[in-house]
């Protein structure tokens, strides 16, 4: 039996389901403005929640006893005004770099541990409504509150909202019993893309271990750790002597096509991958494209170096396609006496990445020229140690793929799960 909608503001619900507004729902506590440099992870009296850890880190329904939290440093930091969270209160991130500000954390199992919300968060209280633990949560983390906010974010470079820009906003409140139920079938989706987060994280944890132990540091000759049957020191050379290519993507203004080649920048390089949205990125021209690459072309085990904004992330092509790249990303094609998957790995090194920062111009969008890029010291081995280690980390590698994929996979469902239950369009009772 299909139940009756009613039409309102932020579109069809059910006709049992009320809306209220921000004001209505939730006062507004005081927070405290410390930074991250007046945080730690060893322990503390009171933990802490930072706008970032909500933007990047927390999701929707906050367990306190699971999340790492970080700890205040001082108590005396903390202003007499500070009010500690509670069970079922609410925390906006007010500042971010993008449209994900005004992200939401429901704080949940608490117990007799204290917590305090930090620097560009919005912590709220309900005063009015019966919500079911986990609801606020996933509710203000839905397009359908969300779209709410977007008119009310305001800066260019930083984007931010008010408490009292959003204080119309309003708020669904579906029946308790309704609410409690879409919050255990949300809560189990959830519960598999935290188990597998946690297993890529780990396997990060692992992969970084290696990375600064399996490559020299600074004025060494040999590394830490090695693969058994490997005794001979490594020859420190410039990253440009073992380069039979070194070159950045193209410059100046390109006309935008409807169909064509993509014409990529360094936002689409991350985790090691190639990232392409057919729905967004540029296109440019057959022509243009032909133009940009009548002095090179791109080859498979080539690596793509990020060098302008996100400075350090790095790709191997494995399958040349109709793309090329803004000045935003070097191409580097590796020697005779270089692997690609070597090489990339020691361009993921700790070392490598230092001196790369270390060589980061300071300007309004910091980068690094190609001839800075050249004279980074590299370390190389003999190429049947490079192989070895080149699997070593490309097995890491494939398996924090495989666990992300799935953790990608519960993501979609969940969103889906999300537009449709949060809006009554599947009901539950």
């Amino acid at each position: 039996m299909v139940k009756e909608l009613k039409h309102t503001e932020i579109g069809d619900i059910p006709v049992d389901w009320e809306l209220q507004t921000f004001d209505e729902t939730f006062r507004v506590i005081s927070n405290n403005t410390l930074s991250r440099e007046n945080l730690n992870n060893r322990g503390g009296a009171v933990r802490n929640i930072h706008y970032g850890d909500i933007l990047t880190k927390f999701p929707e329904v906050l367990d306190c006893n699971e999340e790492e939290i970080p700890y205040v440093n001082e108590l005396s930091l903390l202003s007499s005004s500070t009010q500690l969270l509670q069970d079922g209160d609410i925390v906006v991130a007010d500042t971010a770099e993008d449209e994900t500000v005004g992200k939401v954390i429901e704080v949940q199992n608490l117990g007799d541990s204290k917590l305090v919300a930090g620097l560009h968060t919005i912590p709220c209280r309900v005063k009015k409504g019966d919500f079911a633990p986990g609801w606020l949560g996933y509710y203000m983390n839905s397009d359908l509150f969300h779209n709410q906010i977007l008119p009310y974010i305001t800066g260019i470079k930083v984007s931010s909202i008010s408490k009292g820009a959003i204080s119309e906003t309003l708020i669904l409140v579906p029946p308790f019993d309704e609410q409690e139920k879409i919050v255990q079938s949300l809560n189990k989706i959830q519960l598999l893309m935290t188990s597998e987060t946690k297993v890529v994280n780990k396997i990060k944890l692992v992969k970084n271990g290696c990375l600064s132990k399996m490559f020299p540091q600074k004025d060494d000759t040999v590394p830490e750790m090695r693969l058994p049957g490997f005794t001979e020191a490594w020859e420190q050379r410039k990253l440009g002597e073992v380069l039979s290519l070194l070159k950045d993507g193209t410059h100046g203004t390109h006309q935008d096509a409807e169909e064509g080649p993509y014409l990529l920048s360094a936002k689409n390089i991350k985790n090691g991958q190639i990232i392409i949205d057919d729905s967004s990125d540029r296109k440019i021209s057959e022509d243009e494209f032909n133009q940009i690459h009548t002095k090179f072309t791109l080859e498979n085990g080539d690596i793509l170096l990020t060098i302008v904004g996100s400075i350090g992330e790095s790709a191997i092509l494995e399958n040349v396609g109709k793309f090329t790249f803004q000045r935003s990303v070097a191409f580097l094609r590796p020697s005779e006496e270089m692997t690609s998957r070597f090489l990339k790995t020691e361009i993921e090194s700790v070392q490598f990445q230092k001196e790369l920062n270390d060589r980061k111009s300071q300007s309004a969008q910091p980068g690094v020229y190609l001839g800075d890029l050249s004279k980074i010291p590299i370390y190389i081995t003999s190429k049947e140690e490079q192989k070895k280690i080149g699997e070593c980390f490309s097995n890491l590698d494939h398996l924090i793929t495989l666990h992300q994929c799935k953790c990608d996979k519960y993501s979609n469902i969940k969103k889906g799960m999300m537009s449709d239950l949060l809006t009554g369009k599947i009901r539950l009772v």
